[in-house]
């Protein structure tokens, strides 16, 4: 056996070998001679070949080796032999040669009995006996010719594959000349003029490796901001050019009357299924809520009023007060409207919310229990569905979103309504972006808002937009608990409106 060189020899030792020789035509019969791994003078080819002191042209090829389990049957022998080997002339018991093969028992049982070697004693599955004196282990002579090179038939192959007993391998070796700025010994270039060598005097003859300008320094360790924060980031301050303030959000729980009933939206509504909705179960109820106001919104789901016929249903108290986690953030929208409806004179105003939400969804690639939900209304005199479109037309394309289609829709509150299209180009098709409309009569005078006073809203979630803008396909890599953080890193910033 060759003694292992030290890197220092192993370079040496090529150059010599290179200079007497002009040529290695297999590094690996290189390594052998020199007694150390391929690896090894692997480091050392490529940086001789980085000074070009050496060129090295690449030797690639597949081959088959074997997996650890199939070392072991090679060593060992194939399960099935070792079973076979095992059977006392009487026979014996599963389980005892279970306890005595370990993991191959199974295998060898399979591969043994298809061989036809093995059978049970008649009345009794559980007694193993030996059908043949003497075994072949064709298996394993088939892995030691295949460890040791030898070339092995394709149907070999195949079964082994099969049995996933060997997997397919690519080696690479190279072969080695002269290069243009050969030397039998390198020259070690100095970096730095160090102590001892003023001391000694060695800087006079020292020779500096040249600085490469074209490095890059390392990387500076940072932050990134994650995409979904970002895009939130641009449309808050697209809202705030556009005039809007923004509302609290701070409620994750809500009580039902301001989710559901202060919109118009009778009990009876499948929205307020627990298939839909997460009830709370402590505190279950609330009983903050505005007496005289909600008396109001009784009538109106129950009888009608301000040009509606209701629903003509029995409203209950003890619905309206259950405890949820907000559906959606026009919940936020509809105290703000209450609120201002109690200031005098009224004032035409803009508001604004981005807030997460919470649904009783199933998950896939495009829905989330758990997502932030942008919203925005206007209220004034004098609002129709032009003014509504023509708002939403110019926010989307603040974003970047030009491709907007809009669709008639039914929301209990809003009418008329319409849902927001727009084409993903990594999905290849229209995805629903948002909802739209302009709020009912029957929600908003019961507020106390004067007549003419209309209200034009909508709303989207926050992670659609974000996954049309970064090219994402996928909700969950986006948000959620299987974010790849590479993601967040490799993102280009995302400029919106551009």
């Amino acid at each position: 056996m060759a003694t292992r060189l030290p890197s220092v020899d192993v370079e040496a030792g090529l150059l010599a070998h290179l200079n007497t020789n002009a040529e290695i035509t297999d590094s690996r019969s290189f390594t052998s001679s020199l007694g150390v791994p391929h690896k090894e003078l692997e480091d050392v080819i490529k940086s001789l070949s980085a000074f070009r002191i050496v060129e090295s042209s690449d030797i690639t090829k597949e081959t088959w080796v074997l997996t650890d389990e199939a070392k072991g049957y090679a060593a060992s022998g194939s399960p099935e032999v070792q079973l076979v080997a095992a059977i006392p002339p009487e026979g014996a018991s599963k389980g005892a040669l279970k306890e005595k093969l370990g993991d191959v028992f199974d295998i060898g049982m399979k591969a043994a009995a298809k061989n036809k070697w093995i059978g049970f004693e008649k009345g009794n599955k559980d007694l193993v006996l030996r059908k043949v004196e003497d075994t072949k282990d064709e298996l394993q002579e088939q892995l030691k010719r295949l460890e040791n090179g030898e070339v092995i038939a394709d149907k070999v192959i195949d079964d082994l594959k099969r049995r996933k007993l060997i997997t397919k391998e690519k080696s690479i070796w190279y072969s080695l000349k002269k290069g243009p700025e050969f030397v039998v010994k390198r020259k070690i270039l100095a970096t730095d003029v160090t102590r001892e060598h003023l001391k000694s005097g060695e800087w006079k003859d020292l020779e500096f490796k040249d600085y490469n300008y074209g490095a890059h320094g390392q990387p500076i360790s940072m932050g990134y901001v994650q995409p979904l924060l970002e895009v939130r980031d641009a449309i808050q301050s697209i809202f705030l050019e556009m005039g809007f303030y923004e509302m609290p959000t701070n409620m994750f729980v809500e009580s039902s009357f301001w989710n559901f009933d202060a919109l118009f939206q009778p009990q009876q509504h499948p929205a307020r299924d627990s298939h839909d909705t997460f009830f709370l179960k402590a505190p279950a109820k609330t009983t903050q809520l505005p007496d005289d106001y909600l008396e109001k919104v009784k009538q109106v789901h129950e009888s009608g009023g301000y040009g509606s016929k209701g629903y003509g249903y029995d409203w209950k108290r003890d619905e309206a007060e259950k405890n949820l986690l907000r559906t959606h953030t026009t919940a936020v929208s509809t105290r703000m409207l209450y609120k201002l409806a109690q200031e005098k004179p009224f004032a035409p105003k803009r508001y604004y919310s981005i807030d997460r939400v919470f649904r009783n969804e199933a998950v896939d690639r495009t829905h989330l229990a758990e997502f932030h939900q942008i919203e925005g209304l206007i209220c004034d005199y004098g609002l129709t569905l032009g003014d509504l479109i023509g708002v939403l037309e110019d926010f989307f394309s603040r974003l970047g979103m030009s491709k907007l289609r809009f669709k008639p829709a039914y929301n209990p509150y809003t009418e008329p309504s319409m849902e927001i299209f727009s084409y993903h180009d990594g999905l290849k098709k229209w995805v629903e972006i948002g909802n739209s409309g302009m709020f009912r009569p029957e929600m908003l005078l019961p507020m106390g808002l004067p007549e003419g006073v209309n209200v034009i809203a909508w709303g989207l979630s926050l992670e659609r937009p974000t996954m049309i803008l970064y090219g994402i396909d996928n909700i969950r890599d986006l948000f959620g608990p299987k974010v790849d953080f590479n993601l967040i890193k490799n993102s280009p910033m995302c400029r919106l409106g551009m």
